[in-house]
C-alpha cells in the first residue's frame, strides 16, 4: 500500500505534506515525492525513505500553498526516481495515484499518438497526460479530472493540481480509499486520516 496527501492553504504546506508522508510510512513504500505550485510546478522525488526526500526539499528551499505528495510501492516500473510520484504533464499538471490502472497500455498508445511523450514506466503518468489532454479543451481542472477518470479501468485514488489554476485541487477514487479534510480556509486530501490529523479532524470519506 502506498499513500497520498495533498493540501491547499494560505500558508506554506510543504511541512504538512512531509509530515503526512512520514505518518504514512507504515503502509510500506520504496520512494517518496512532493510537487507544489509556486511559479511553476516544483517537484522533489527520491528513492528510499521520506527522510531522503526531506533532505532534497531543504536543499532546494521548496515552498508552496498548493501541493500533493506520495509514497510509492513499485508496481509498474522499477524503483527509480523517474518512476516515483508525483508525475507531471507538460509542466502544467501534476498527479499522485494509488491503485492499478488495468488499461494503461492502451491509453499510453493513444496518448503517444496524440503527441505525448513518456519519461516513466508507470500507469500513473498516463493519468497526468489524460488530465492535461482534457484540460486543454475544457480549461477547467474539475471537468478535466472527471473526463480523465472515465477513460480509466481499474482501481485508483488520485490527487491533481494544475499550474494554470492555483486555487484548485481535484481528487477522485474508485476501489481505493481517499478522504477530504476540511480546515479553516484550507483543505486536504489523504489516503489515511493519520496523514492530516495534525491539521484537522473534520473529514469527509468520498464515495466512488
Amino acid at each position: 500500500m502506498c499513500g497520498i496527501v495533498g493540501a491547499i492553504a494560505n500558508r506554506n504546506i510543504v511541512p504538512l505534506l512531509t509530515e503526512g508522508l512520514r505518518r504514512l510510512e507504515y503502509r510500506g513504500y520504496d520512494s517518496a515525492g512532493i510537487a507544489v505550485v509556486n511559479d511553476g510546478i516544483k517537484r522533489v522525488r527520491r528513492v528510499g525513505r521520506v527522510a531522503e526526500m526531506e533532505a532534497g526539499i531543504a536543499a532546494e528551499g521548496l515552498t508552496g500553498m498548493l501541493g500533493i505528495g506520495h509514497t510509492r510501492w513499485a508496481t509498474h516500473g522499477g524503483v527509480t526516481e523517474l518512476n516515483a510520484h508525483p508525475h507531471i504533464s507538460h509542466e502544467e499538471i501534476a498527479v499522485v495515484h494509488n491503485g492499478i490502472i488495468e488499461n494503461h497500455e492502451a491509453q499510453r498508445e493513444r496518448l503517444k499518438a496524440l503527441g505525448y511523450q513518456f519519461e516513466s514506466q508507470t500507469d500513473t503518468e498516463v493519468i497526468a497526460h489524460l488530465v492535461h489532454h482534457y484540460f486543454k479543451a475544457a480549461g477547467d481542472l474539475f471537468i478535466a479530472t472527471q473526463q480523465a477518470v472515465q477513460d480509466l479501468h481499474g482501481a485508483y485514488a488520485i490527487g491533481v493540481v494544475s499550474l494554470r489554476d492555483a486555487s484548485t485541487m481535484t481528487c477522485a477514487r474508485k476501489g481505493c480509499p481517499l478522504l477530504i479534510g476540511v480546515g479553516a480556509d484550507e483543505n486536504f486530501i489523504a489516503s489515511d486520516m493519520s496523514a492530516i490529523i495534525s491539521a484537522t479532524r473534520r473529514v469527509m470519506y468520498l464515495e466512488e
